[in-house]
């Protein structure tokens, strides 16, 4: 292992991600700045066809394809973290397998054996075998069971990688469930950090969602939601997922800051406007270029020849 500390490996692991998404929340934050920008133009449409469903519709259809923006364009981004999140919630249930890549055949042979002896047996638990056995790990006398079932070299890498998961004086290997300790922390910031984020996202977008009170009563909700469902999965598993949690919407909340920055839908209007004069500008002088009278040399012939005859009649 590079990194033999898992909080730093969950921070490296987050950092990397966020800058491989970077163009993805790129696009996401040009879309919601595009939303704003066309709150007014929305809030006009609903004035003027507001009995008239249909019509309202169609004419939001033809805003959003005339702007360029797509209110659904955040649904694929937005389930990304979820997706992770699980990625990250099995590879740290399963870290023997996983990360020390020991044959699952051997892992499940040993779990099988384990549960069977007295006195430690009882304390393995189905979804967190694995885990259980880092646990096993930790202790002097654990290790001595684990002898009878890994290699030596393999019982030295479960022992090496177990001293890893210490983070700040957190066990992330625990769960703050199992009894009341520090780490209920770990849920707690979870929703800190999520409610946090909530907030700020939903400032960033009021303006898009003007006049529609519906959207807001929605958004209101799902601030609260949110942030309460991800403190109950973090109370409910490994230390080690909350915290990836928590660092991800630290990281994702400092990100929308600073995009937010350089793709506000203020700044974004002023630049479509910028835009549409330009165009509006090149289109003029196109029209005046084209209206411009042509040269013709066949009639600056005739011209010419015209003039030369009425130079010989003089003449006479």
């Amino acid at each position: 292992m590079i990194v033999k500390n898992y909080g730093l490996a969950v921070i490296l692991f987050t950092i990397v991600i966020k800058l491989i998404l970077f163009p993805v929340s790129i696009k996401q934050q040009k879309s919601m700045a595009a939303n704003a920008r066309m709150s007014a133009k929305q809030a006009e449409l609903k004035k003027k066809y507001g009995n008239d469903t249909k019509k309202l519709n169609e004419e939001v259809s033809k805003l959003y394809e005339k702007e360029g923006a797509n209110p659904a364009s955040g649904c694929f981004t937005m389930a990304i973290p979820m997706l992770l999140l699980l990625g990250v919630y099995y590879a740290v249930i399963n870290p023997l397998t996983n990360t020390l890549h020991i044959a699952k055949e051997t892992v499940t042979s040993a779990l099988n054996n384990l549960t069977t002896l007295p006195g430690i047996g009882t304390s393995f638990t189905s979804a967190y075998g694995q885990i259980d056995i880092i646990k096993l790990a930790q202790d002097a006398n654990g290790r001595d069971f684990l002898g009878g079932f890994f290699d030596s070299s393999t019982v030295n890498s479960i022992v090496d990688y177990s001293n890893g998961f210490n983070f700040c004086g957190l066990d992330l290997l625990g769960k703050p469930s199992d009894s009341f300790s520090i780490l209920i922390i770990i849920p707690i910031l979870c929703f800190l950090t999520a409610l946090l984020s909530q907030l700020f996202t939903m400032k960033m977008q009021g303006g898009a969602m003007g006049g529609q009170q519906q959207q807001q009563g929605c958004m209101k909700v799902m601030m609260i939601a949110m942030p309460l469902f991800s403190a109950w999965i973090a109370y409910g598993v490994p230390a080690a997922v909350g915290f990836y949690w928590i660092i991800s919407t630290v990281l994702g909340f400092a990100q929308t800051v600073v995009l937010n920055h350089f793709y506000n839908a203020g700044k974004m209007t002023a630049k479509q406007e910028a835009q549409r004069i330009a165009l509006l500008e090149i289109n003029e002088a196109k029209v005046q270029y084209e209206y411009i009278p042509s040269f013709d040399e066949n009639d600056f012939e005739q011209d010419n020849s015209k003039n030369k005859n009425k130079g010989k009649k003089g003449k006479k």
